[in-house]
C-alpha cells in the first residue's frame, strides 16, 4: 500500500463519505449532507474541507466561485490502507487474526459470507 495516501482522522472519514456518495461537491453540499446524520457547524465544515485540501486528502477546485471539493483517493483505496495500517498495528500484520476479530466483534450477515467465500475461493485459485 502506498504510503502516499494520508491517514483520515473520523470527522475527515465522515466528509469523505459524503464526496464518495456525492460526487464533487461545495462546502453548502457537504454541510446539508453531514446535518442528517453528524451535527456540524459551517465554518467547522469549511476549516476540515481546508485541512483536507493542506493533508492532500481532497482536491479544490477553485474556478467557480463557489469552490467544488472531491475525494482523492478512492474509497477502496483510502480503506485498504486504513485496513492494512490497523493490521500491522493491532494484529501484527495478519490478515487472519484481524478478519477473525472482526467477525468476532460483528457478525457477517449470510450474503457478506457469501461474497467472503468467493473472495476466499478466488485468492485460493490464483495461488495454484
Amino acid at each position: 500500500m502506498s504510503q502516499d495516501v494520508p491517514k483520515p482522522t473520523g470527522a475527515e472519514l465522515s466528509i469523505l463519505r459524503v464526496l464518495w456518495q456525492r460526487g464533487p461537491s461545495t462546502v453548502r453540499d457537504v454541510h446539508d449532507a453531514l446535518q442528517r446524520y453528524r451535527p456540524a457547524g459551517y465554518t467547522t465544515v469549511l476549516k476540515l474541507l481546508q485541512i483536507m485540501t493542506e493533508k492532500r486528502l481532497v482536491t479544490r477546485d477553485e474556478s467557480a466561485r463557489s469552490h467544488v471539493y472531491r475525494a482523492r483517493w478512492s474509497e477502496t483505496t483510502t480503506q485498504r490502507q486504513l485496513v492494512a495500517d490497523l493490521a500491522q498495528r493491532a494484529f501484527g500484520g495478519s490478515a487472519a487474526r484481524l478478519v477473525m476479530q472482526a467477525l468476532a466483534a460483528s457478525p457477517a450477515s449470510p450474503d457478506e459470507l457469501k461474497e467472503i467465500r468467493k473472495l476466499l475461493d478466488e485468492r485460493r485459485g490464483a495461488r495454484k
